[in-house]
């Protein structure tokens, strides 16, 4: 595990899980739109993945879909990565703790240190947990309550962990995010900007803040590539997805902005965050 002060750790991996054609069939976040086109939220999942491993330069690790997962790409729900160690989650919908069973075995077979949520009592989604370089924030959701984030905070006793009300229908990464190592982002919701105040409060270091029309654009992902001299670079929601954030996003100066599209499998209630697990280690050789 890293030390308190280290900051958000260069990247070498990246985890993923194939879109099942049985996501087609979800109701999500996105009850109430068109169906979801299966065939572009394939490509959408093939775009992230290729984003991630050839302009970020992450070795790209993909688990095979699973029909009886229909969810399974929303993989960052299922574990909770720092430095070595890695807490499998047990999320809220007893439908989606199969998932994760073949990331337990992806970062076992990483070398990770893993660490398991034994609490029956305890719910958590990976996506109600933001680390920001110093200290962690978990959102009590619907998703995710007092014992998940207890169980966070004793995994990583080397930060000070905190926890955030979140209102509404999402997680917390899907209301704010970090648009660098000493900047939040956030949507310009009341839930979001009520969740920011709460951050606020409790932590002890000075962030900057930078607020977005659109809270799903705050759902994005702050990397630093394993090469040296290469910028942090900012995943966030762009293609379209989002036009009223793009302008906003520009005035994050200190990275560089690598836009993906998710809008097909936001219907699914899919965030960016939840897509990926992202990861700073080596493989045993």
């Amino acid at each position: 595990m890293g030390t308190p002060g280290e900051g958000l750790g260069r990247c070498s991996h990246a985890l993923i899980r194939g879109v099942p054609e049985s996501l087609a069939s979800v109701e999500g976040a996105g009850a109430g739109l068109p169906a979801l086109d299966l065939a572009k939220a394939q490509r959408e999942h093939g775009v992230l993945g290729g984003k991630l491993r050839q302009r970020l330069g992450l070795q790209l690790l993909e688990l095979p879909p699973e029909e009886s997962l229909p969810l399974g790409p929303l993989l960052g729900d299922t574990a909770v990565i720092q430095g070595d160690t890695a807490l499998i989650t047990r999320p809220w919908s007893p439908a989606r703790r199969p998932e994760v069973d073949g990331v337990r075995k992806a970062l076992q077979d990483l070398g990770l240190r893993i660490v398991e949520m034994g609490d029956e009592n305890a719910t958590l989604d990976g996506t109600d947990v933001l680390f920001t370089g110093r200290e962690f924030f978990v959102g009590l959701s619907k998703w995710t309550n007092h014992r998940g984030a207890e169980i966070v905070a004793d995994t990583f006793r080397d930060f000070a962990v905190s926890t955030v009300p979140v209102s509404g229908p999402s997680h917390l990464r899907g209301l704010c995010g970090m648009g660098g190592p000493r900047t939040v982002v956030a949507g310009s919701s009341e839930a979001a900007q009520k969740a920011v105040r709460a951050m606020a409060v409790l932590t002890d270091h000075p962030y900057a803040s930078l607020t977005l029309p659109d809270d799903a654009a705050a759902d994005c992902l702050f990397l630093r590539p394993g090469l040296p001299g290469v910028p942090p670079f900012l995943l966030h929601r762009g293609g379209g997805d989002l036009p009223n954030s793009q302008e906003a996003l520009q005035k994050l100066s200190d990275v560089t902005l690598v836009p993906v599209s998710c809008s097909e499998l936001e219907k699914a209630g899919a965030g960016l965050s939840s897509l990926c697990l992202v990861l700073s280690t080596r493989p045993h050789s």
